[in-house]
């Protein structure tokens, strides 16, 4: 993100939190609990042994460091100071060598080293920035000629409102109220049309749901609240 593509109340916001990141019964608990879901689609799909990853956006490193596990290695950026410094310990006590995390813009990232990342993944952040489509346009700079790109984020329609707002942080209290912005949340047709305007091709997507009786997370077809992006960058 370029210096006015970051809200800071955005960083201020899940700084608080920054000590209760790995915690996975704190309001990082879905997090912790979608991960697996995530990483599998991920590998499934890219297949990580052997390949060099970017996370996007990586807060406390929920995400990358599960990914360092199975990739060559990988680098997380975000710009909220406390979150990366949870991530650095908690990859530092586990000894996980091949996962580091920098303080950096991912526009800046992208002048610097752009196409050097196999995979590049980008996880419920975009509809926490002012500008969304500045994030795609970066990302797409810097994963390499047919490498790979996720995205994660939510729909905008009324059944979205009422499930990741309504249903997730006030009835369920999943999440800590006033995590999400309803007017932020992307519809499935604008980010389709800021990946292609940067060049990327979708190939793949897919819902999640919640079953709120088994506390279950699924990967679904339905795309109609939280959804997943595969992109790939034509060789």
């Amino acid at each position: 993100m370029t210096a006015t593509n970051v809200d800071a109340q955005e960083l201020a916001k899940f700084s608080e939190l920054a000590h209760r990141w790995w915690d996975p019964t704190s309001e990082f608990r879905p997090l912790h609990e979608i991960n697996p879901l995530r990483l599998a689609w991920i590998d499934e799909t890219a297949g990580l042994a052997g390949k060099t990853v970017l996370d996007v956006g990586c807060g406390g490193g929920i995400l990358a460091e599960a990914m360092a596990r199975r990739a060559k290695g990988v680098l997380g950026i975000d710009l909220a100071t406390k979150p990366l410094g949870v991530a650095r310990l908690h990859a530092l006590e586990c000894g996980v060598p091949n996962v580091e995390y920098r303080e950096v813009a991912v526009e800046a990232l992208a002048a610097e080293r752009a196409g050097e990342f196999d995979v590049v993944t980008c996880m419920e952040m975009l509809e926490h920035v002012p500008d969304p489509a500045s994030v795609v346009q970066a990302i797409a700079r810097l994963v390499r000629p047919a490498g790979w790109v996720f995205f994660s984020t939510l729909n905008r329609n009324p059944k979205s409102f009422l499930f990741a707002i309504v249903g997730a942080e006030y009835l369920l209290r999943l999440l800590p109220r006033g995590t999400h912005e309803y007017a932020k949340f992307i519809r499935p047709s604008e980010l389709g049309r800021w990946c292609r305007a940067s060049g990327l091709e979708l190939q793949a997507t897919r819902g999640m749901d919640y079953n709120p009786l088994t506390r279950h997370y699924g990967l679904t077809e339905d795309t109609s609240v939280n959804y997943l992006f595969a992109c790939r960058r034509p060789a």
